[in-house]
């Protein structure tokens, strides 16, 4: 036993110069960190040295980039990778009702390898500049015509510097006579608006469209619902995600981010203002009656004050069973002049009037009860009641809240396929951020989920498994930070060399058996041991006997003529022969070295 807590100690040990290790490393410079290994044994050296040759992590995968191509028919696919703007034009506009300072569209944007990248050769549409207008557009290969097919447009986004304030959503633009790409700005006319935005802690991903009344030709925007889903990390975490939006012919949507619905509806249920207008509506006309009565209870008009109610009565009482404490200092005030405060030599008296000293607690109240005028403490008067009201009955004239009367809806109208949008004809970016080199990548508008998710795991995709695969491992991380900090290996050692050495110690190990000698010494009942020497002069005496009996019955078969007075005297012979082996048996068990213990 002193031997395992000896072992205790010197695992205690090391654990402790492992610490003292980890402090002088942070305090000193890199040499005595080699002071410290020195003061280890040999052994915790030959590890290390050992160690040090396998430390280094298997380098990672290489992701070999190659750029998306659609693999069907698409509206707009953009990658980006020819390192160029070409096909993107750049808004000249200036935003209305705005200084002309920053009413200008002159917001920089470049294609760029994004920072930190995985994959050499992907680049991206990059948003440079910050606390500036940015807008830019490229037409689609063909306008959109919502029909029979489904809407999926998709694109990747990458807040490398985070974002403190700012969007980076795409509008889908009308397909109009009066559609200037060279003019785009806030105001020109789209169809839908889609993607991330984020100000202060408002994280967003709007899915708004413009929906045309029927009946007036005005646009309205309808804006869906906030998603249930923590936003917060894809605008915080710096790394690339994939936004998607599914609109269907049933007027159904799916809006993904990183091919995880986040947010889902119902174009004619689950947008805010409704898209359909009520069939009926209050009449702006109606007015509420003077004699409606609104009140559903009344003062008791019968109900008569009583007799022995006290309006004037104090709620509070002095308590007349007080009694003041003894040592109170009546004459004694709570404040005095400080005696040590000495008037400022700057003090004007003409101008700041006669100099008064400030006041401070009386040190003589403080080993007192209390110091000046005593009163007795303020109690609940038992006898207040308050001001007398009468109590409240049900109205019976009520008639409940007046609301004005419902005619029918002049300007209703029932639009039961919102899907058959505006055609869109252009895909534009028009931003205001102020944080720079926001990462866009991977544009495509088309009309089959295959195609989108081909296309995601060619670009989106790749990224992912670039990313994951630059990333080291559990084992890697730990084995990097050891090279950094060589006294980790203690630590690593000690975690997992501890835990088994304490279970080898404490479960492992038989609990040691009392000798006969022990037992001697106390009343406690012995095991089951049986001599080997008795048990075998026993079985020898058993098959002697076993052999006599045989002996007898021949004996017996061939004097079988003999009278049975004869028979008689054999048996009474053999009887008296066996009875010395069976009292030696008898006297063998009695012994006491035979005698088993009683169980208790």
């Amino acid at each position: 036993m002193e031997l395992k807590w000896l072992l205790c100690v010197v695992l205690l040990a090391l654990g402790t110069l492992a610490v003292q290790a980890h402090d002088m490393d942070d305090d000193n410079d890199g040499d005595d960190v080699v002071d410290i290994e020195d003061d280890l044994d040999d052994g915790i050296e030959d590890i290390e040295e050992s160690k040090s040759e396998t430390s280094t992590p298997p380098p990672a995968p290489k992701v070999t980039y190659r750029p998306p191509v659609p693999t069907g028919e698409v509206y707009f696919a953009e990658s980006f990778d020819k390192g160029t703007l070409d096909g993107w034009i750049l808004s000249k506009a200036k935003k209305d009702d705005t200084d002309d300072e920053i009413a200008k569209y002159d917001g920089k944007w470049e294609v760029q390898d994004m920072k930190d990248t995985k994959l050499p050769g992907d680049k991206g549409l990059v948003l440079v500049t910050r606390a500036k207008h940015h807008a830019i557009s490229s037409k689609l290969s063909k306008p959109f015509v919502f029909d029979t097919k489904p809407l999926i447009i998709q694109y990747e986004v990458n807040f490398q510097n985070g974002i403190e304030c700012g969007g980076a959503y795409v509008k889908l633009l009308s397909k109009t006579p009066e559609l200037n790409l060279d003019q785009f700005h806030d105001k020109t006319p789209y169809t839908i608006m889609f993607g991330p935005d984020k100000c202060g802690e408002d994280y967003k991903l709007h899915f708004i469209f413009r929906h045309k009344n029927p009946k007036t030709g005005k646009y309205e925007e309808k804006h869906a619902k906030r998603p249930d889903a923590d936003l917060k990390t894809y605008f915080t975490d710096k790394k690339t995600h994939l936004y998607t939006l599914v609109l269907n012919p049933d007027n159904s949507f799916e809006i993904l981010v990183d091919q995880t619905v986040v947010n889902s509806g119902n174009l004619l249920n689950d947008m805010s203002p409704p898209v359909n207008p009520p069939r009926e509506i209050e009449d702006p006309n109606d007015q509420k009656p003077e004699d409606w009565d609104e009140r559903p209870k009344i003062p008791d008009p019968d109900a008569v004050k009583p007799d022995d109610w006290d309006e004037d009565a104090p709620a509070k009482i002095a308590d007349e069973n007080a009694v003041k404490p003894e040592g109170w200092l009546d004459d004694e005030p709570e404040y005095v002049a400080d005696p040590d405060a000495e008037k400022p030599e700057d003090w004007d008296e003409d101008m700041d009037g006669e100099w008064e000293a400030p006041q401070i607690a009386n040190p003589k109240c403080e080993t007192a009860p209390g110091c000046g005028t005593w009163q007795r403490p303020m109690i609940d008067n038992p006898n207040y009641k308050g001001k007398w009201k009468p109590p409240m009955i049900d109205n019976v004239n009520y008639q409940g809240i007046w609301k004005p009367r419902k005619i029918p809806n002049p300007d209703f109208f029932e639009d039961l396929e919102p899907f058959k949008m505006t055609t869109f004809s252009a895909v534009g970016l028009e931003l205001w951020s102020m944080t720079s080199d926001i990462f866009f990548d991977n544009f495509i508008i088309c009309t089959e989920r295959a195609v989108a998710d081909d296309w995601a795991s060619d670009g989106w995709g790749l990224k992912k498994a670039a990313d994951g695969a630059a990333e080291p491992g559990v084992v890697g991380q730990m084995m990097a930070a050891a090279e950094e900090r060589p006294w980790l290996w203690v630590v690593y050692i000690l975690t997992v060399a501890l835990p088994v050495f304490l279970v080898v110690l404490f479960c492992c190990s038989g609990k040691k058996q009392p000798s006969a000698a022990e037992y001697k010494k106390t009343d406690a009942p012995q095991p089951d041991v049986v001599d080997e020497d008795k048990e075998e002069e026993r079985d020898k005496g058993d098959k002697e006997e076993e052999d006599e009996e045989e002996a007898n019955e021949e004996k017996l078969g061939s004097d079988a003529d003999i009278g049975s007075a004869s028979q008689e005297e054999e048996e009474e012979d053999e009887d008296e022969d066996r009875k010395p082996a069976s009292e030696e048996e008898e006297t063998v068990n009695r012994s006491p070295r035979n005698r088993k213990p009683r169980k208790d």
